[in-house]
């Protein structure tokens, strides 16, 4: 006894293996989606926290009421877990009654990524 084909129920095996391989493709599709957002928070954390440690350095700076000396310096100015170096640059301007102060944050790890720059003119 056959059945016939109109009368048969459930899916075929090529049908199977071809929702198997949509399915398949999909998830690899959103396990690569999720590593990139894992891989841009890391670095959206790093430079926020690099932002912060640029804009403590021109606040004290701004706060001391001092007239920063020309020149360059290195620190370390590590936010929570994260070791950064900051290096300071006080360059003249035109007018002499200002100082141009620029900050630039490193990640200890790989010194040569500068990870963000801010500048700020002070006067005494």
């Amino acid at each position: 006894m056959r059945r016939s084909p109109a009368n048969s129920s459930g899916f075929t095996l090529l049908e199977v293996l071809v929702a198997l391989v949509i399915v398949g493709t999909a998830l690899g599709a959103s396990l690569r989606a999720v590593g990139s957002l894992t891989q841009n928070s890391a670095g959206l954390r790093a430079s926020m926290m690099a932002t912060w440690s640029a804009e403590n350095r021109l606040v004290q700076l701004s706060l001391a009421r001092t007239y920063p000396a020309i020149g360059k310096q290195t620190f370390e100015c590590p936010q929570g877990d994260l070791k950064l170096m900051c290096e300071e640059a006080v360059i003249a301007t035109a007018n002499p009654r200002f100082r141009r102060v620029e900050v630039s944050v490193y990640d200890q790890a790989n010194p040569e990524r500068r990870i963000i720059k801010l500048a700020q003119v002070l006067s005494p």
